[in-house]
């Protein structure tokens, strides 16, 4: 069925203590929003749409509680941030079938920074989540994270996703002012790398780590 060697594969198929799909809930949710979908490439792009509007994007809560980091707490909540969103979109495409992995990198937001800046101490943020999607025997690029109407906040066009073609982070704004701009890869994982994660964002935002030592949950929007 796949190009790629059979046991490879079958890793981006799997459930996992962070990506499971047997719940009621997620697995009711899932067939409705692909119920009118005639193969996996439409399925793919109906995901997509439910997750990049279905939840708000919110970078503003980082948790070091495992269980937040699972896709069933996360699929409980109205928004979340991209890595959030990636789990979302990883879990429900295995559980269409379709083979599916989280890809994690560093980016530099250039519009709307200034409250971002205030809250995290720098316009970086990291590790910024998205999604690879293995259809019509190749992996194609996902990202979910801004919904259709943070983007007309920021007068940015909403990121679309055919299926076929890779839909990266937009780079530029409507009138052409750099919007996103990657700095580091760090390459894709079949699963959450949660250890990995943690440090990643204790490395780039001391300040916060500092300021919110001992703390399980950091949410600036309270």
């Amino acid at each position: 069925m796949y190009d790629e060697n059979t046991l490879d594969m079958h890793q981006y198929l799997e459930e996992t203590d962070f990506l499971y799909f047997s719940t009621n809930s997620i697995r009711e949710y899932i067939g409705k929003v692909i119920e009118n979908c005639n193969n996996d490439n439409e399925k793919a792009v109906s995901l997509y749409y439910a997750v990049r509007d279905g939840w708000r994007y919110n970078p503003y809560r980082i948790s070091f509680v495992r269980e937040d980091w699972t896709v069933g707490k996360i699929f409980e909540k109205p928004d979340g941030h991209c890595q959030d969103k990636a789990i979302l979109l990883v879990t429900f495409a295995r559980a269409c079938g379709i083979p599916a992995r989280l890809h994690l990198a560093k980016v530099r937001n250039h519009i709307a920074v200034d409250a971002l800046t205030k809250k995290l101490g720098t316009n970086v943020l990291t590790p910024h989540g998205y999604v690879e999607l293995f259809l019509e025997n190749k992996w194609v690029k996902a990202t979910p994270a801004f919904n259709k109407e943070l983007c007309e906040k920021l007068n940015v066009s909403p990121l679309e996703f055919d299926g076929k073609t890779d839909s990266f982070f937009q780079e530029y704004d409507k009138t052409g002012s750099v919007f996103m701009e990657y700095l580091e890869d760090y390459g894709t994982f079949a699963d959450v790398p949660l250890d990995f994660m943690i440090k990643n964002m204790r490395e780039t935002y001391p300040v916060i780590m500092e300021k919110y030592a001992g703390v399980d949950v950091v949410d600036f929007t309270r």
